[in-house]
């Protein structure tokens, strides 16, 4: 990363787009493994390999409330000509001893409890008379109002195969299988595996922890009064949700005046829980574009090798961008445009791959395709600039959504792509083959 001085000199130097995404993730490095109790852990990615200790199920067990027969007793039945059974008890979930099953017999049995001694299959209790002798029934009585049903006759009206609706022991995995693999994203599907094999806590990546921060004093909070020349803060709030839906821990700063000396200590505030941090606003060259002058005060106060380099790209939106790290730990810090199409077009382009890296994912980018452009006019490009227009993307055709203005906040939320023009077209035709970033 370059110096203070290196910074002053390549001031005027273009980056491309692809070049400043090269440095921005060849600088973050994953965040260093640690051991989470499960639901913290959701969201987080493995950092090794899970292996099943013990079978899923762990015994045979019925997939059905019924009864657990022997084959041979149930062999021919019908409901004309019934098997008839003596019950000698129940099997309950979670049961710890079980009746034994012998010839004749028939134990009344509930989904998920095991298989008992003797038995080989079960049949549903609606192919019996659930023991009240008049014919098909639909359910069992619950035992606390029908105890006696744990006991007397049955009458079976359908034979059954061997096995039949019993699940074996590791029908669903084995001990010693592989549950899980380094790199999986724990989702609720897979903290429930976990807990089935008896894991309550696992080593994973922590969710990166980011703080937002816009800046300007023309900002108002939303539900305040907006006075002469103020707008509503927005680029935080979207900004904030762009980061959770990356997967990150986000934490919204408030909009911070164009004040040097107020922004460089809220930043500093702010590092003790930030893996990331992300500024909007402040990076062009008006007067009163105060991060350069607030960060640039901060990188000369810390260790060697932390700094902001604020640089131009050769993209529209989002041509003034800044990258570095500052602070004792060297932070990394993504300083991007104020406008809102601009902010939010660079957070894709670059937060958000840097958000997945902390994570240690090894697909960090959105997902791209080629589409047919649907629209009336060409689209026009400036020369030397890889621009990226929001469009909406379906049935393999893509159509752009307001125009190319950084401030077109609207349009921005009614578009689910972005179309790339790269940077030595400056004009594309309707029907012409283009790449899309899609966002959703």
């Amino acid at each position: 990363m370059s110096s203070a001085a290196t910074r002053t000199a390549d001031q005027d130097h273009l980056w491309s787009v692809d070049d400043h995404l090269e440095d921005i993730l060849t600088t973050v490095r994953p965040l260093e493994p640690i051991e989470l109790q499960l639901l913290d852990a959701q969201g987080c990615v493995l950092v090794e390999d899970v292996t099943v200790p013990v079978s899923l199920p762990p015994f045979d067990n019925s997939s059905m409330d019924g009864y657990a027969v022997r084959v041979a007793d149930v062999a021919g039945a019908s409901e004309e000509y019934p098997a008839v059974l003596t019950v000698v008890g129940d099997v309950a979930a979670g049961q710890a001893e079980q009746p034994y099953v012998g010839p004749g017999q028939a134990a009344r049995i509930m989904t998920g409890a095991p298989l008992p001694p003797g038995a080989e299959a079960v049949v549903p209790v609606e192919w019996t008379d659930g023991g009240l002798g008049e014919g098909p029934v639909s359910g069992m009585r619950a035992h606390s109002a029908s105890p006696e049903g744990s006991f007397g006759q049955v009458h079976v009206h359908r034979p059954a195969e061997a096995r039949a609706h019993v699940r074996a022991t590791g029908s669903d995995v084995k001990a010693g299988d592989r549950a899980l693999e380094a790199g999986t994203v724990l989702g609720p599907p897979q903290i429930g595996l976990l807990a089935a094999i008896g894991r309550g806590t696992v080593r994973v990546r922590p969710r990166p922890r980011v703080v937002v921060l816009s800046t300007g004093s023309e900002l108002v909070q939303p539900d305040e009064q907006l006075g002469t020349g103020q707008i509503y803060d927005s680029n935080s709030f979207a900004l904030c949700a762009a980061a959770r839906d990356a997967g990150a821990i986000a934490y919204r700063v408030g909009a911070v005046a164009d004040d040097a000396e107020t922004l460089r200590s809220t930043i500093e505030d702010q590092l003790v829980r930030a893996d990331l941090m992300v500024t909007t606003g402040g990076v062009s060259v008006g007067a009163y574009d105060v991060v350069k002058e607030a960060l640039s005060s901060v990188a000369d106060e810390d260790e060697a090798g932390s700094g902001i380099d604020f640089r131009k790209l050769a993209m529209q939106p989002g041509k003034p961008q800044g990258f570095g790290s500052i602070g004792p730990d060297h932070t990394p810090l993504l300083a991007l445009p104020g406008n809102p199409v601009s902010s939010y077009v660079s957070f894709e382009l670059f937060v958000r791959p840097a958000i997945r890296t902390l994570m240690g994912l090894k697909d960090v980018h959105r997902p791209t395709t080629r589409a047919t452009l649907s629209t009336d006019k060409a689209l026009t490009s400036p020369d030397g600039r890889r621009q990226f227009l929001r469009g909406t993307y379906a049935d393999g055709a893509v159509t752009p959504v307001g125009g190319a203005g950084s401030h077109l906040v609207a349009a921005l939320a009614h578009a689910d792509a972005l179309i790339v023009v790269p940077e030595d077209t400056t004009s594309v035709e309707p029907g012409a083959e283009v790449e899309v970033v899609l966002l959703g």
